[in-house]
């Protein structure tokens, strides 16, 4: 039977550990370190000094890493979400680890083919990989350049209710929880649903423009994606108006192939 998270921890006397990849002065982090702060003992909070968006789970290695200190429980890191993770887990908080770690809540929707990019996620995936239960929160926003625009009412209201809805769900140590809020008022949110992650489309604008000596370079543009969702899927769910909660495994190991694969090159072995 697989290793299974602790789950007798209650959340009012819990460590929260909080990161994103929006920035540690973003709109959606400072919504949820006030949501965790009604809900827990103590919330810290470790997240990149700027904008990390789309750098999934990368590390930095060949740089040396700046920790600035905030306030008493609050770090920014001059890195990558991972890199926060680890910092916050194995050198900020490596006496006293959290007993949860929040991630987002992220500026845009982290669906479908959006979870392989995901700096939001992939701070999740890390501090699965450590050993801390880890969920991943994100508002799905409508395009627009104006942010004074965004809705946030639905992640704003209803974060609580997910996050204790999830919290002390036996599940496996290498699953994290995927959550995505609709781009709904919260008075419209009808209500929460499991969906499987999408796999959508894209077709990835190219931007080519050139310098003043006249050498191209490009830019990857605007994704567009198809809109052929699935029935059930997390898109779908959005779609519906509804908040979806997709769990993730950091184990990539396909088991259905894995068999096909054992059968074929049995006589190879």
């Amino acid at each position: 039977m697989s290793p299974r998270f602790d789950t007798s921890v209650k959340l009012e006397n819990s460590r929260i550990l909080i990161c994103n990849d929006d920035g540690v002065h973003s709109v959606g982090i400072g919504k949820l370190i006030a949501i965790s702060r009604k809900i827990a003992r103590e919330v810290w909070v470790g997240a990149p000094d700027s904008e990390r968006s789309a750098t999934s789970h990368s590390l930095t290695l060949r740089s040396p890493l700046k920790i600035d200190k905030i306030d008493e429980k609050t770090f920014s890191v001059d890195g990558t979400p991972t890199d926060c993770i680890k910092l916050a887990i194995n050198k900020i908080m490596k006496n006293n680890p959290p007993d949860l770690l929040l991630s987002g809540i992220n500026r845009g929707g982290n669906l479908a083919c959006d979870i392989a990019y995901s700096g939001t996620v992939a701070a999740a995936v890390e501090g699965t990989l450590l050993g801390i239960p880890s969920i991943a929160l994100s508002q799905v926003i409508f395009d627009n350049d104006d942010h004074r625009k965004d809705d946030w009412s639905s992640a704003e209201n209803y974060t609580e209710h997910v996050i204790k809805q999830i919290i002390n769900i036996s599940r496996p140590s290498d699953v994290l929880i995927n959550v995505n809020f609709p781009p709904v008022p919260s008075i419209n949110v009808s209500g929460l649903a499991v969906g499987y992650q999408d796999k959508l489309e894209f077709s990835d604008e190219i931007i080519e423009n050139y310098d003043a000596q006249g050498n191209s370079y490009y830019r990857i543009g605007r994704q567009r994606r198809s809109e052929n969702y699935t029935h059930g899927s997390d898109i779908d769910l959005i779609q519906k108006g509804k908040i979806s909660i997709t769990p993730l495994t950091v184990n990539l190991t396909h088991k259905e192939m894995e068999k096909i694969l054992k059968k074929l090159l049995a006589e190879e072995a």
